[in-house]
């Protein structure tokens, strides 16, 4: 019973991760890639990680198995995220099909450059501006 569990989650963690190669190399752009390696990856990673503890059979494989799978469904939306939050605020072009942009105008112009320093006091190229001075309207 354990090897046929094993071997139908192991089949099934491979198909996902098949399907997420595929959605990658088909997907037009940045953001629908991210996407869809996000979402079937997790959840072939999660079928291949069971299916090994089922091959195994004991208590300490179940609990690292689990153990490495709230890891990965907590770290990989996340993750995700953050990279396409990144990728949006450094001028990555959408496909040229999306119906909307939620985010266009949604940030004030010079907050495309997060974290460099000067970027949010509007100086030119990390330069601070002088004391008591004004930054431009």
């Amino acid at each position: 019973m354990g090897q046929v569990l094993s071997a139908v989650l192991l089949a099934l963690g491979a198909f996902f991760s098949l399907v997420a190669a595929i959605g990658v190399l088909r997907f037009p752009d940045l953001f629908l890639r991210m996407h869809c390696s996000a979402k079937s990856a997790t959840l072939g990673v999660s079928c291949i990680m069971l299916g090994a503890a089922a091959h195994f059979g004991d208590l300490i494989s179940y609990t690292k198995a689990v153990a490495a799978i709230v890891f990965l469904l907590i770290s990989a939306p996340v993750a995700t995220h953050v990279l396409a939050r990144a990728a949006f605020h450094a001028g990555v072009p959408l496909w040229k099909g999306t119906l909307s942009d939620e985010l266009s105008g949604q940030y004030p112009k010079g907050t495309e450059d997060f974290g460099a320093p000067g970027a949010a006091d509007g100086a030119e190229g990390g330069e601070k501006p002088a004391p008591g001075s004004r930054p431009p309207a």
